[in-house]
């Protein structure tokens, strides 16, 4: 499969560990069994928690782990004319409307007695609607801005996506009921980083022409929101493949601020990338 394209995309906020090890090596190695292609993005849109030096460290390591990409790297902090085309696309077609509402807004509208079970999904708290039907007119310079769900599918229709990871293999089909019930109202643009994740990570895989994107299975849930960005923005459709977390002795997932498992404190040790693969099941 010469056309086939994956990436992996860490944010430079901290030193990798064998959970990037895993899923940078899943990427390569999927990339290689296609006869594809494997590239590197540096997801450094938060300014406030993204460092040179950590950028550095991301390119050491993964060199150490005997991977390469073609140059130049993608970095999100040089794709801002990009997202907000897309948000203005979104924004033409009625979809997008300004909300102030802080979590402890969001938290107390959910805890009333009548709403029953807080909802979570993909980005946590379902948003209940409080800022819904503000129009962008009326946005401050603070304002996050979301995506009208049910507007949304009301537009594109059922979301499809395909699934390959090896947790949940299979094609899947999602309603507006659906969306609008176990999803909400997601983030597309955040006050203080500019444009959320969901919105990036769609405009950034089609312009890279990724086929299938390889990344934790913590992301899952946030699939079908993408399907449906790729959809309402006309962009390729991507499959994904969601991998298994590596985890700790306790069963926590392990995150940048566990150093004892960072890959440059394995290397001081005089481990090898085969000892790597071997940690984590490769």
């Amino acid at each position: 499969m010469a056309d086939y394209v994956t990436r992996f995309a860490p944010s430079p906020t901290g030193p990798l560990h064998l959970g990037h090890a895993f899923s940078a090596l899943t990427a390569w190695d999927r990339a290689q069994a296609m006869g594809g292609t494997a590239l590197l993005r540096i997801e450094d849109i938060d300014r406030s928690r993204a460092r040179p030096e950590w950028e550095v460290q991301i390119y050491d390591d993964l060199r150490w782990l005997g991977l390469d990409w073609p140059e130049p790297v993608m970095r999100q902090s040089e794709r801002g004319a990009a997202y907000q085309a897309a948000l203005d696309r979104l924004a033409d077609m009625g979809l997008i409307y300004p909300c102030r509402c802080t979590r402890s807004d969001i938290r107390a509208a959910l805890s009333a007695p009548q709403e029953g079970v807080i909802p979570m999904g993909p980005d946590g708290l379902i948003y209940p609607g409080i800022c819904r039907g503000r129009g962008l007119d009326d946005a401050g310079p603070d304002d996050a801005l979301r995506l009208d769900m049910a507007a949304a599918m009301r537009v594109a229709g059922t979301v499809r996506f395909a699934e390959t990871g090896p947790l949940h293999a299979g094609h899947y089909a999602f309603d507006e009921g659906f969306m609008v019930e176990h999803v909400g109202d997601v983030v597309l643009s955040r006050r203080g980083v500019g444009v959320a994740y969901h919105l990036a990570v769609v405009v950034d895989d089609a312009q890279q022409g990724v086929t299938e994107a390889v990344r934790g299975a913590d992301l899952f849930e946030a699939a079908a929101v993408h399907a449906l960005l790729q959809r309402l923005l006309d962009l390729p459709r991507t499959d994904w493949h969601h991998h298994a977390l590596i985890r700790d002795t306790a069963g926590k997932r392990l995150a940048k601020r566990d150093d004892a498992r960072a890959l440059a404190q394995f290397r001081a040790e005089g481990l090898g990338p085969q000892d790597i693969r071997r940690m984590v099941g490769l």
